[in-house]
């Protein structure tokens, strides 16, 4: 394991598995890749390396953790290999030595390549790619600290010390409780430290360690142990009450419990450790998100299409990509859960990703009912420590099923049989910053092909590149297409009712709801039934705007309307930016012209839930976006409340689309289908008919029909005629027709080059070089450089330039490193390969 091209002096590589290691009294180096800027060596793309020497009794192995003295700080590292000898550049006495391993056995030669391709992919820094792999902060700066050995201190020890350093830092530490404190504290108090700390660490009356960031350390409580029953032992009653109780709970309990439960104290307890009856000692705990107690699971029984499905992925060995499209409530979990039971009793672990945090609950509550507490959920909405211990817990090598969003694609499972991603086409798997702006699907297929296992993706509206991928394999290609054509329990797909909102208007109905959707929601109030209205924009309004200038309230920081935020009944009206979140009270008169006559216009999740208590106030609703989801824990927390019958209508954005499971939800209510339709990307009418299609596919999951109501200005649009009949093949062969003829993918690659900058002429000059070095090249074509469909945001502007070439080779595309050079420091760039998004 270590990087390529790179001319060095002859080195040691340890075999897998193997730690490095010479007789005693030799000298050992090794070459670590550390996280901090600046460098003395340059290596490929930039990278750093630094050579550090290894202290006599510290095991080390290619790609663990390291904490390295750089500078004044310690810094994290990850060793890449062994040297054995240093540089002839390097004087021996500038070596240092490396402090600590932070975390051993991380890296297997799979992974490690693994983050090499992600790295050469995506145009990104290798140390960049490790820093996002790991846990947050786990590559962050540490810290030196010394700590009082009081038990070694004789009486009068101050005055065998020489040195006046030594005596001042003895009398700090002894004047604290703990006696422990930072190098850089006693630095700054204390001239001469160095010389005094040596001093105190030789006569060992202090030692000194590194201090992790504080959640990279386990969390620890003390547990109470019985170790004998004091029969033989002379103990009081209280003690033997005691003894019995703990005897009871199974002979062992957290010592907080403990106490609570007998009513006692510490002192107690700990007399009865010193007869030699109880233990009490530190235990790790691990911060772990918590779901609530489920009822165990069984297999249900699949149909005929889940079931060929099932065979087809348990009689592949080795990697295979297989496409599991299936039709909204076809199944597909339980295919995922029937595909993974026989992997754990094999060792193995499996890797599922979903797209949105928002969905991990009802999925990790179905995996838990059925595998119990080998699953576990990693995501950015966890607590630093829970994503800490649970990357730690991944890496001991039990099997386990591992459910997380984009970034647990990363996640170090040493024995994978399996990798599923649910709902394969949704956009949320793309990172666009910071970088590497990579895939999930695309590094999800490297990862299955490096540990040569499966990789399934489940969609009901598949991406048009994986539907091309799969029907265009190639001889030898190991592909599969395994189609889900009907739900289970042979229950209809529901019927999808257009509304053309031009005919309400003219007939007079000036309300958001049409009058279909007005008497679908009346009925739904009637039957005691549930409902889910969809609104692609959160917030209340889209933009405010002057009656009667036309003046619309506009960011400041950015070149986007303000959008009316509602808060509570006679609260401050308030408007945000979507885009940087700058907020302002709502103006009584018109900054531009002094007119009272402010408008609200367009609907977002606010007032379409205002709308609805005027119009049904009988009507219970929950408002299910990004505004109502902020807290840890909400999404569960609002869907729970749903599900138990608290709430009559869900009203929400995207996050409803994707996944969720609502058996007694009968109507769906899209209020307005346009603002998915006009959107300038090419994309936008498969996103369009992907939200479509998908969230109409929430309603008639139950025993109940279900209706779906679409309201839109233009009927006419093919992607509305394909929602209606549910017809996915002939949407993709229409919009695959047109990315063919314009060369887009999936028929065409696409690298989009993002720069920004607070200067406005300098980040269009910088541009326009860019864009001018590139066209010297002819195996690909430049589109711009042109500003971003939004130039300003949070007061930087924006441009773009868009490299379009062909998919099957990949052109000689320029150093972007050079690229890099052209931009001045007050230029940031950006290299989004392969975007999805180009507004």
């Amino acid at each position: 394991m270590y990087i390529n091209d790179v001319n060095l002096s002859p080195v040691m590589v340890a075999e897998p598995g193997e730690s490095y290691q010479l007789s005693a009294g030799v000298n050992r180096w090794v070459e670590v890749l550390v996280d901090c800027p600046g460098a003395s060596r340059e290596l490929e793309k930039g990278e750093k390396l630094y050579t550090y020497r290894l202290p006599a009794k510290l095991e080390v192995k290619p790609g663990d953790i390291l904490s390295v003295p750089f500078g004044l700080q310690q810094v994290g590292g990850v060793a890449i290999r062994f040297l054995t000898k240093p540089p002839a550049d390097l004087a021996p006495e500038k070596i240092r030595e490396v402090e600590d391993v932070i975390q051993k056995d991380f890296m297997g030669d799979n992974y490690f390549t693994l983050l090499e391709r992600v790295s050469k992919y995506y145009y990104t820094q290798l140390i960049q790619v490790i820093r996002m792999a790991l846990p947050p902060g786990l590559l962050g700066r540490s810290q030196h600290r010394i700590r009082l050995k009081r038990e070694n201190i004789p009486n009068g020890a101050i005055e065998f010390l020489g040195s006046a350093a030594a005596r001042q830092i003895l009398k700090i530490l002894q004047s604290q409780v703990d006696g422990d404190y930072s190098f850089k504290f006693l630095k700054r108090q204390i001239q001469g430290f160095d010389r005094g700390k040596k001093q105190l660490l030789e006569r060992n009356w202090a030692e000194s360690y590194v201090e992790l960031l504080r959640y990279s350390q386990p969390q620890t409580k003390p547990v109470v142990t019985l170790v004998a029953d004091g029969s033989y032992i002379d103990l009081n009653k209280r003690q033997r009450e005691i003894l019995k109780v703990l005897r009871d709970c199974g002979g062992e309990l957290w010592l907080n419990e403990f106490l609570q439960i007998c009513k006692t104290t510490t002192p107690t307890l700990k007399g009865l450790e010193e007869k030699g009856c109880i233990v009490i000692e530190e235990r790790e705990v691990l911060r772990r998100e918590q779901g609530p107690a489920l009822a165990k699971d069984q297999p249900k029984s699949l149909n005929a299409a889940q079931a060929s499905a099932l065979a087809t992925i348990q009689t592949l060995n080795g990697f295979a990509q297989v496409l599991l499209h299936g039709v909204t409530g076809s199944g597909k979990t339980e295919v995922y859960l029937q595909a993974i039971a026989p992997l754990l009793n094999q060792g193995k672990s499996a890797l599922v990703l979903v797209p949105e945090i928002g969905l991990t609950p009802q999925l990790t509550d179905r995996f838990r009912a059925r595998f119990g507490n080998k699953v576990s959920v990693y995501h950015s909405a966890l607590s630093d420590g829970e994503r800490y211990d649970t990357w730690r817990q991944m890496l001991t090598g039990e099997p386990q099923v591992v459910i997380g969003t984009r970034s647990a694609v990363f996640a170090p499972l040493p024995n994978l049989g399996l990798i599923i991603l649910d709902e394969e086409h949704d956009s949320s798997f793309k990172q666009d910053s910071p970088v590497p702006t990579y895939h999930a699907r695309t590094v999800a297929q490297w990862r299955a092909e490096l540990e040569n296992c499966p990789l399934v993706l489940g969609s009901a509206t598949p991406s048009l590149e994986s539907w091309v991928s799969i029907n265009s394999k190639e001889e030898g290609a190991k592909s599969y297409y395994l189609s889900l054509p009907e739900r289970i329990n042979s229950r209809p797909l529901p019927p999808v009712e257009i509304v053309d909102m031009r005919q309400e208007l003219q007939q007079g109905n000036r309300s958001i709801f049409s009058r279909s959707l007005q008497e679908a929601l009346q009925q739904l109030q009637e039957r005691k039934q549930q409902g889910i209205l969809f609104i692609h924009r959160r917030g209340h309004s889209t933009f405010v705007s002057c009656r009667s200038c036309g003046y619309v309230l506009e960011c400041p920081y950015c070149d986007v309307s303000l959008a009316y935020h509602h808060t509570e009944e006679k609260a401050p009206e308030l408007l945000r930016c979507h885009y940087c979140n700058y907020a302002r009270s709502h103006p009584k008169y018109c900054p531009d012209c002094s007119s009272p006559y402010l408008k609200f216009f367009g609907s977002g999740t606010q007032r379409v839930t205002q709308e609805l208590a005027r119009e049904f106030p009988e009507l219970r609703l929950i408002r299910f976006d990004s505004d109502t989801t902020r807290n840890k824990g909400s999404h569960r927390t609002l869907l729970t409340q749903f599900a138990n019958g608290e709430a009559d209508l869900l009203v929400g954005t995207q996050m409803l689309t994707k996944g969720l499971d609502l058996p007694q939800v009968t109507l769906v209510g899209v209020v307005a289908a346009d603002g998915l339709l006009n959107l300038s990307d090419y994309r936008a009418s498969e996103r369009a008919f992907q939200t479509l299609t998908q969230v109409a596919g929430r309603a008639g999951r139950g025993d109940d029909p279900g209706r779906v109501i679409v309201q839109t200005y233009t009927t006419e649009h093919q992607v509305i005629a394909a929602v209606q009949s549910h017809d996915y093949h002939s949407f993709s062969e229409a919009e695959l027709e047109q990315r063919q003829a314009l060369n887009y993918p999936p028929y065409g690659r696409l690298i989009l080059l993002r720069l920004s900058s607070l200067d406005p002429i300098q980040v269009q000059n910088t541009a326009q070089i860019i864009a001018t070095t590139l066209s010297t090249e002819e195996e690909f074509e430049i589109l711009g450089p042109a500003p971003a469909s939004i130039l300003r945001v949070a007061n930087r502007y924006r441009w773009q330039i868009l490299i379009k070439f062909a998919p099957d080779a990949l052109p000689q595309l320029p150093d972007w490193e050079e690229v890099r050079d052209i931009c001045p420091q007050s230029v940031s760039l950006t290299i989004d390969v392969d975007p999805l998004n180009i507004m």
